[in-house]
C-alpha cells in the first residue's frame, strides 16, 4: 500500500475534511473525530470535525474518558511514539476490552475498532484522529496504520501554517478575563458575563449543554478535564490552551483544579482571556518554522533593539546575529525589520515596544 498526498485546504476546518475523504478512499472507516491541538500541551483545540457519529454530545465522556480513566494509547502516549498512529485491536491483541474507552463507549455504540494518530511535526502534536470501524468491516491492519501514520508529519505541516498570525490581533472591546467554575464532578456551576462574550467568539463545534444556560465547547471542557486529571496524578503537563476565535484572534484557556479546607481537590476555575506575547511564542515560532534562536532573535528585533546590542546581550557575534536575521527574513517572507515585526507580532501583544522600553 502505497503512500497518500495530503490534499490542501484553505483552513484546518477544510483540511479535515478533505483528507478524512481521501483517507476513506483507501483506509475504509464508518466514523471519526478529527480535530487540532495545541502544540505545547497537546489538548484538544478548534476546530474539530465529527463525521457520523450519532450523539454528538457523547464527544465530552469520550474525552473525559482519555484523560481520567485507564485506556491503550492515549494521545499524549501516541504523540511521543515513534510511530505516530495505533489501531485499538492491534495493540491489545484483540483484547479490546483492556481500554476503558472501548468498554464504556464505543463497543456500545458498535464500533468494532478504532485507529488514532496524531499529527506532529518539529516534536510537537499540532492534531489528532480518530477513525472507527464497525464489525462488518474488520479491524484495522498494518499496512493501513502505516499509511495514516504516513499521514502525520505532512498533515501537522499543514496545520501548523494555518497557525499563522494574520491581520491584527487585539481585541478592541475585549472584556476582562472570563471565568467558569466547575464542581468536583465536571458539571459547570458558575460563569461571568465576560467567559459568556468570549464563548460567544469562539468558533461552532462540538459541545454540550450546562446548567448555567450556554453550551460549552468541547475544548472548554478538555481544559477543565485536564486540570483534574493533573490534580490526581494522571498527568505532568498544563491545562492550557489556545483557541482561535471566529475574527481569527488568539485567545488563550487555562484551569486549575483548586483545593477545600481539608486539602482535597474539589472545584475547577476555568479562565479565558486574550492570548499575550509569552502564550503565541511557540505557536509564532513553530508557524514559520523558525529555531528557539531565531525566535528570540526576532523578539529583540520587535523591542527596537539594534543588531549589535542584540549580539551583546546573546553573546553571539553581529555577524552572526545577521545571519540569523537574513533566515527569520527567508523563512517569514519578508524584507525589512518593519515588515518582520508586523508579520509575526501584532502591536497588542509588545506594548512595551511602543514605549520604547526593553525587554
Amino acid at each position: 500500500m502505497g503512500g497518500l498526498e495530503v490534499p490542501e485546504g484553505t483552513d484546518a476546518g477544510d483540511l479535515f475534511g478533505r483528507a478524512s475523504a481521501r483517507l476513506r478512499r483507501v483506509v475504509p472507516f464508518d466514523a471519526a473525530v478529527w480535530a487540532a491541538t495545541d502544540p505545547e500541551t497537546g489538548l484538544i483545540t478548534a476546530p474539530m470535525l465529527v463525521e457520523d457519529l450519532g450523539d454528538r454530545e457523547r464527544c465530552a465522556d469520550y474525552w473525559e474518558s482519555e484523560l481520567l480513566e485507564e485506556n491503550v494509547v492515549p494521545f499524549r502516549d501516541l504523540a511521543h511514539a515513534s510511530v505516530p498512529a495505533a489501531g485499538l485491536r492491534a495493540v491489545t491483541g484483540n483484547l479490546p476490552g483492556r481500554s476503558a474507552r472501548f468498554r464504556r463507549l464505543l463497543q456500545g455504540q458498535g464500533v468494532h475498532d478504532e485507529l488514532r494518530a496524531v499529527f506532529r511535526a518539529g516534536g510537537r502534536p499540532w492534531g489528532v484522529a480518530s477513525l472507527f470501524r464497525t464489525e462488518p468491516g474488520g479491524p484495522f491492519v498494518q499496512d493501513e496504520v502505516a499509511l495514516v501514520a504516513g499521514f502525520s508529519a505532512p498533515m501537522a505541516a499543514r496545520l501548523r501554517r494555518f497557525a499563522r498570525l494574520s491581520g491584527p490581533q487585539a481585541l478592541p472591546d475585549a472584556p476582562a478575563p472570563g471565568l467558569v467554575l466547575f464542581d468536583s464532578s465536571g458539571t459547570a456551576i458558575s460563569i461571568n458575563d465576560e467567559a459568556r462574550e468570549y464563548l460567544a467568539r469562539l468558533p461552532r463545534g462540538p459541545s454540550v449543554p450546562s446548567p448555567l444556560g450556554v453550551r460549552l465547547p468541547i475544548w472548554i471542557i478538555g481544559t477543565a478535564l485536564q486540570a483534574r486529571a493533573i490534580a490526581r496524578g494522571r498527568d505532568h503537563g498544563g491545562a492550557r490552551v489556545r483557541i482561535r476565535t471566529v475574527e481569527g484572534r488568539w485567545l488563550v484557556c487555562h484551569a486549575s483544579n483548586l483545593t477545600g479546607p481539608d486539602g482535597r481537590a474539589g472545584t475547577v476555575a476555568l479562565v479565558i482571556e486574550p492570548a499575550a506575547a509569552s502564550d503565541l511564542a511557540v505557536i509564532v515560532a513553530e508557524a514559520h518554522e523558525l529555531t528557539p534562536r531565531e525566535l528570540e532573535i526576532a523578539q529583540h528585533v520587535a523591542y527596537g533593539l539594534p543588531t549589535g546590542e542584540i549580539a551583546a546581550r546573546l553573546f553571539i557575534s553581529p555577524h552572526t546575529v545577521r545571519g540569523h536575521l537574513k533566515a527569520i527574513f527567508q523563512k517569514t517572507g519578508v524584507s525589512s525589520r518593519g515588515e518582520l515585526v508586523a508579520r509575526l507580532f501584532a502591536e497588542h501583544y509588545w506594548p512595551r515596544a511602543r514605549r520604547n522600553e526593553r525587554p
